[in-house]
């Protein structure tokens, strides 16, 4: 399936879509397999521990910032090589986490994520030692002058920024046939289950590297999926918040009307966390003052086990049945809410649904153009494109390295696009949100009084084909990405060892009710468990 039908498909009820250096850029470390790593996993002290541990484990004099710091990176420095998911480490984390330790004893803790190792999609700048390359060769040499605003408010929180994780280049915006989780700098990220299936992207590295516990947590972005289906894929708890709750500045774009960051965690609990450290208005991103007197500064007051009861949800039959196996899990994942007191409405039907496949990706093209040539204008002299038609050439000419699996379609469309005063752009966008938002997520909520709506976010990982491209079934993204709505994806179960997520999603900054539910779900249910790092399907069955 090519990028393009996926966009028609998302709409219909698709996902859309340094040990310094770790790897040599471009490599891919794709033989590289155990028979599975369950005495590495074993030994690991930090295994599935949440961020509250860690820091009661701190707090009590068992650990100490720095230790944990090397424990994680003595971790990638393990796995890594079978994985790709981490790009670079952070030559400065162990001096960070010492300073971070003497804070604690001098003047106490900052708050629950003082000395927590975090690691960030490589799309997110961080005005440090570490490059800021959205996979790209072509921004190799992209040292960020300042932090993106969401970095600066994890570092005053206390977190210790780990490295950058591999993602699918250019956040899975260049080719209608791309590899989830290839980037030229990075080569292609495996799914820590099955190392031959794929970890769906674009933050690939972010929700591997969560899942096999190489971080506390991680920060992923998404336009159309790019959060939730990840998460799905590789067994992990993703958010997708309102579009303006976190900020867009120092975030290298594809699409400011879709384009936000959000946490990716092994827990709600932990979202909830990461959450509280990344809102905030800033002065450089203009939607997030609509969130002035919406956002929360501790989103962990929500998280109820008895959040479910009475709550009414509505059931998304239409993004059912691409899958048999994976309905099964949703009437499993069904019968839990039911048993914690949710009163179902099934189904309810997002009456729009499939109108706005074509103008989300008129709107994707229009701004990937405009945004990303405002990006580069602010890279420096050593970064050798400047707009993307610059861009493209440098593609063409090293085509080795950069196209030697799939090609730029993408990009090409998007330069033949005009400015954004086109009335072309403009009505498209604006389809595209009273679709989503007025006809779409809010009509279907008023006309069922629902707190929110569910669906399967995905299905389970395919095989990685880097000559085909991507293997996508179905999902459920598309109407909350567009919309600018938030999304909260929790494990649901497994299908022949693979995970499977499901969706909670609801209107604009409902996050509190989203983070209440899926708890009361997660807590109900606990489907998450550890990878074993199987090298094929096959294996993981003998």
């Amino acid at each position: 399936m090519n990028r393009r039908d996926f966009l028609h498909l998302s709409s219909l009820g698709g996902s859309f879509l340094a040990l310094a250096p770790l790897l040599p850029l471009g490599a891919c470390s794709c033989s590289s397999s155990p028979t599975s790593a369950t005495t590495a996993s074993e030994a690991f002290a930090l295994e599935e521990m949440t961020l509250l541990q860690l820091q009661e484990a701190m707090r009590e004099g068992r650990y100490t910032a720095r230790a944990l710091t090397q424990l994680y990176l003595d971790r990638i420095e393990e796995l890594n090589p079978k994985l790709n998911a981490v790009l670079e480490v952070n030559p400065e984390a162990l001096q960070i986490a010492e300073a971070l330790d003497q804070e604690r004893k001098d003047k106490g803790e900052r708050g629950p994520l003082h000395g927590i190792p975090v690691l960030l999609k490589d799309n997110i700048d961080t005005g440090d030692q570490m490059k800021t390359t959205a996979g790209s060769l072509a921004l190799a040499n992209h040292v960020a002058q300042k932090d993106a605003f969401l970095v600066q408010r994890l570092r005053e929180a206390g977190a210790i920024i780990l490295g950058k994780t591999n993602l699918s280049e250019w956040a899975n915006f260049r080719s209608d046939n791309s590899s989830s989780g290839w980037s030229g700098r990075g080569g292609q990220t495996h799914n820590p289950y099955i190392l031959d299936r794929n970890p769906c992207g674009s933050s690939s590295g972010s929700g591997v590297a969560v899942s096999a516990n190489l971080c506390a947590a991680a920060i992923g972005t998404e336009t159309d999926g790019s959060i939730v289906c990840p998460s799905t894929t590789n067994g992990v708890v993703g958010l997708k918040p309102t579009l303006g709750l976190v900020s867009r500045s120092g975030i290298i774009p594809i699409a400011h009307s879709q384009d936000t960051a959000g946490p990716m965690t092994r827990t709600v609990a932990d979202a909830a966390l990461m959450l509280s450290a990344m809102t905030g208005v800033d002065a450089a991103d203009e939607a997030t003052a609509a969130s002035n007197g919406k956002s929360q500064t501790d989103y962990t007051k929500f998280l109820d086990a008895k959040g479910l009861n009475g709550a009414r949800i509505g059931v998304a039959r239409q993004f059912f049945g691409f899958d048999a196996e994976v309905d099964e899990l949703m009437e499993d994942a069904l019968e839990v809410l039911r048993q914690q007191g949710a009163v179902l409405v099934d189904p309810v039907s997002l009456e729009t649904r499939g109108q706005w496949g074509r103008t989300e990706y008129d709107v994707l093209l229009y701004e990937f153009k405009h945004d990303l040539n405002a990006y580069l204008k602010t890279v420096g002299p050593d970064v050798p494109v400047k707009t993307l038609e610059d861009l493209i050439a440098y593609n063409k000419e090293h085509a080795s390295e950069e196209l030697p699996w799939f090609g730029q379609e993408t990009f090409l469309e998007a330069q033949k696009k005009g400015e954004l005063s086109d009335t072309t752009y403009q009505n498209a966008l604006a389809r595209n949100l009273r679709l989503t938002r007025d006809e779409g997520i809010d009509a279907t909520l008023q006309k069922h009084q629902l707190d929110a709506i569910v669906a399967p976010t995905g299905g389970p990982a395919w095989v990685t084909d880097l000559v085909n491209g991507d293997h996508f079934g179905g999902g459920s993204s598309s109407a909350a990405a567009v919309s600018g709505y938030p999304n909260l994806t929790v494990p649901a179960g497994f299908i022949h060892g693979l995970p499977v997520g499901i969706s909670f999603f609801s209107t604009a900054w409902s996050e509190p009710t989203l983070i209440r539910l899926a708890y009361a779900y997660e807590q109900a249910s606990k489907h998450r468990r550890p990878p074993q790092f199987f090298p094929t399907l096959e294996q993981s069955i003998k």
